[in-house]
């Protein structure tokens, strides 16, 4: 499914902020959605905040772990081969089934050449299948590549990890989201949305990692950095 409003689907890409195009849908989301549901999801935030999952998380100055994973054809790709040419933007996002996530990485897509143009490169990463990533790729027509860490193994490296509870867990199969499918194992595991660039040798040079998954960092923020 390609998550888009009824408003974004008049317009081709969308170049508001992402801000405002997370208002939308978090707009839409509190019309349509039981409170009680909403209430579930609140909760889950609350508690990853208070284990600290963001401070805890690979921190600017910290060198990253190195990784080579397989894209959405299943080609591998190698974080040693993309610094040997630059800087590179590691986006860590859930999945394709995350309206916020989709939104994160349209925007992303627009300022694909401005980062090509840096010097840098841009890859995300999710835990779910190869096969999720095509389809996600295809449909949102992603111009850098989706990896896919089987089992979070680079995202627990990266110190961004949690299990949903089995609360949210209830949610999500009432809405059809299945992450044991879609992830291909039984952890019920994901990573919080995190944002890294990375210097030649792997230092952090700027992260943004959030317990709530409907906020994530502006592309402009991104390039700011970048140049």
């Amino acid at each position: 499914m390609k998550w888009r409003s009824l408003e974004e689907s008049a317009r081709g890409a969308d170049t508001r902020p992402l801000r405002e195009i997370f208002a939308e849908r978090k707009a839409k989301i509190a019309q349509y959605v039981p409170t009680a549901t909403l209430e579930v999801h609140a909760r889950a935030i609350a508690e990853l905040r208070s284990q600290g999952l963001e401070a805890n998380s690979i921190a600017v100055g910290e060198k990253a772990p190195a990784f080579s994973l397989p894209d959405e054809n299943g080609k591998t790709v190698s974080s040693g081969d993309l610094l040997t040419r630059g800087r590179l933007v590691v986006c860590f996002f859930r999945g394709r089934w995350d309206p916020f996530c989709c939104g994160q990485l349209e925007s992303m897509n627009q300022i694909v050449p401005a980062i090509q143009e840096s010097g840098a490169a841009l890859v995300a990463i999710s835990p779910q299948t190869v096969k999720q990533s095509f389809f996600m790729a295809d449909q949102h027509r992603l111009r850098f590549p989706l990896l896919s860490d089987s089992g979070n193994q680079i995202a627990h490296q990266f110190r961004l990890v949690y299990r949903v509870p089995d609360e949210q867990q209830a949610i999500y199969r009432q809405a059809f989201i299945n992450l044991p499918f879609t992830n291909g194992d039984e952890s019920w595991e994901l990573p919080i949305p995190a944002t890294y660039i990375l210097d030649r040798e792997a230092t952090v040079l700027y992260r943004s990692a959030n317990e709530d998954y409907t906020e994530r960092p502006e592309p402009g923020e991104i390039l700011e950095h970048l140049r």
